[in-house]
């Protein structure tokens, strides 16, 4: 059966792309499903490096497993230890694919650039203002490019 759109003619499905231009602090360029916390994650405590699954259970994405997802966070919390849970994390190749964080977070941005260093690899890390961050599609399957742009595809219907 046929959808009609408001004017009685028959509704068409259409591709939106949907672009935020974040700040690039580490880049790269990565395609996953996005898992978006609304509050702050401790990785010490919160954040099981052998698994990649978020462990804080007073953290609502308590027991989510997110290495390989794209997360979204607005923030640490916590100590320099962060930095310490992550970087081992890539090493152990149970980090996130990328994060995205609401404004610039220098505990993560630490972590992925020694994790380069030592280890030769790294995640992208992008930081969006808090528009853009509330604009943030959890669930979708989107893209992370080298200069910060966050893309996804969303179905007009």
């Amino acid at each position: 059966m046929d959808r009609m759109n408001g004017n009685g003619r028959k509704a068409v499905d259409s591709d939106i792309e949907n672009v935020l231009r974040g700040k690039s602090v580490i880049s790269g360029s990565v395609k996953g499903r996005l898992v978006v916390s609304r509050e702050p994650l401790s990785f010490w405590g919160g954040y099981d490096l052998g698994t990649g699954e978020i462990i804080d259970r007073q953290h609502h994405l308590s027991g989510k497993i997110v290495k390989d997802c794209i997360l979204a966070v607005p923030e640490t919390k916590g100590s320099s230890t962060t930095t310490a849970v992550l970087l081992e994390a890539i090493h152990r190749g149970n980090a996130p694919l990328a994060i995205i964080t609401l404004g610039v977070d220098s505990f993560l941005a630490l972590a992925l650039v020694v994790a380069e260093e030592m280890y030769r690899k790294s995640i992208p890390l992008v930081a969006l203002n808090s528009e853009e961050y509330s604009a943030l599609p959890s669930g979708h399957q989107i893209r992370v490019e080298e200069d910060g742009r966050i893309i996804w595809m969303q179905t007009n219907r």
